[in-house]
């Protein structure tokens, strides 16, 4: 079996995703008009060899009502035991639907964290970026350009542990989630006057409240999240 993990950087509206684990995150100081960038680093070691669950952050842009998310999504295959990281991005405006996939090289230890980049280059135009912290490799997942009038980064939003699956299923055992494991770092931004990143709070949310198994951990500079069962 391999584990491929795909880093993903999207903008969608609001309320796109069921998530199981939600955690709010702020920066204790930040400039009234927002922030030029922002860091969300993620590290999946543990995570479960299988498809199926997705580990973001969300983010949105004063004055855009589309919200933005990155993360991390391990994926199985048959072939291959190398593990590599395919990096994709889709923007959604109406009345257009802009995707982009950029294709990295393999990644020589999954044991790596990782830190998606949303940045601005130049008026409203971003980037995304997939950078290896070990090894310091950065890839561009795509760029795109906001709407006339759109503004910075918002200081505020949450992140997520999605299982997919069962976004296709009109109910389901919260005892058949299967288990897995990721660690969720602070935010962190290169923009002057931002300091004090720190995820604030994690909780259940959705159809399993209080029937997930989670178990946080903070550690420090994040959070260690594991949630589900040996099933």
């Amino acid at each position: 079996m391999k584990l491929t993990a795909a880093a993903f950087l999207a903008l969608c509206a609001p309320s796109f995703v069921f998530a199981l684990v939600q955690n709010d995150w702020e920066f204790k100081t930040a400039p009234s008009d927002g922030m030029n960038d922002i860091t969300f680093s993620f590290n999946i070691a543990n995570a479960t060899h299988q498809s199926g669950f997705y580990f973001a952050q969300q983010f949105n842009f004063k004055n855009v009502s589309e919200v933005g998310y990155t993360g991390l999504q391990p994926r199985q295959t048959r072939t291959e035991p190398a593990s590599f990281t395919q990096p994709s991005l889709r923007f959604k405006t109406a009345p257009r639907v802009l995707i982009a996939t950029a294709t990295m090289g393999r990644i020589a230890a999954r044991a790596h964290t990782y830190n998606l980049v949303v940045e601005n280059t130049n008026g409203t135009i971003w980037r995304g970026s997939l950078v290896d912290t070990v090894t310091g490799n950065s890839t561009v997942v795509g760029e795109w350009t906001l709407p006339v009038g759109a503004g910075k980064i918002v200081n505020g939003q949450f992140g997520f542990v999605e299982y997919y699956p069962w976004n296709r299923k009109g109910s389901h055992p919260c005892d058949s989630l299967p288990w897995t494991e990721a660690i969720f770092y602070d935010p962190t931004s290169k923009t002057s006057g931002t300091s004090g990143g720190v995820i604030t709070s994690v909780y259940e949310t959705g159809n399993c409240i209080g029937k997930t198994a989670l178990n946080k951990t903070k550690i420090p500079g994040g959070y260690d999240l594991k949630v589900g069962f040996h099933v």
